[in-house]
């Protein structure tokens, strides 16, 4: 069940001080970067969703041991996030192996729609790269924008629903909490500008169990 819990944005200001690009020195800085939300353009209305409850507790059993015991495949496996419960599983065969709780962009219940909306795009995705960041631990690449994505784009365009000069956006993907945040996490915060964040142990594990053929799946 989705409970959402509008409480006082005040850890978000904690960050909003800084500025940090999404990609490390070596993949070069971007102007498009979708990691962290700039909390004075989030509109009045959409100010009563950046602040989420997260249901999931933390997982007593690291990925790795268990992919391990199991002898399963790195590239067998696959992340599943639900947006609406705000975990991210991972799963093998159809089973659930491991759940982290994770947060959204400050937009964490439409889909992506296009650059700078602040939404987690929805559907099925690849891993375009996947290396240690230098603010938020590791960073897992998704292929966003993929075809359906720009299908998606393209018709909404078409339909009048976001405006003609509108840009698809990117550079979306799993990533950990600056130093000593994980706070952000327990407290629901979300504060990403698209990207899924969970606590830097997590993503320590995630990163260190898979490998760039895991399928990734993002529903509502």
């Amino acid at each position: 069940m989705n409970r959402v819990m509008y409480l006082p944005i005040v850890l978000i200001v904690i960050i909003g001080f800084t500025s940090f690009s999404c990609l490390p020195e070596s993949e070069g800085d971007s102007d498009a970067s979708e990691i962290m939300a700039d909390v004075s353009k989030v509109s009045e209305g959409d100010e009563n969703r950046t602040i989420a409850h997260v249901a999931i507790e933390d997982p007593t059993e690291k990925l790795v041991d268990i992919i391990a015991e199991k002898n399963i495949r790195k590239g067998d496996l696959k992340i599943y996030i639900d947006k609406s419960e705000y975990y991210l599983a991972v799963k093998h065969e159809g089973s659930t192996l491991i759940k982290y709780p994770c947060v959204l962009g400050f937009n964490p219940v439409d889909d992506k729609a296009m650059e700078g909306d602040g939404s987690t795009p929805e559907g099925n995705f690849g891993v375009r790269s996947m290396y240690a960041h230098r603010s938020w631990k590791y960073f897992i690449w998704i292929d966003y924008p993929n075809a359906e994505s720009w299908r998606r784009f393209k018709q909404r365009k078409a339909d009048g629903e976001i405006p003609e000069d509108a840009t698809i956006g990117g550079e979306v993907g799993i990533h950990g909490v600056p130093e000593g945040m994980d706070s952000m996490i327990d407290d629901g915060t979300n504060w990403t500008l698209g990207c899924i964040s969970l606590k830097n142990d997590h993503i320590t594990d995630l990163y260190k169990s898979i490998n760039s053929s895991t399928k990734i799946e993002i529903v509502p």
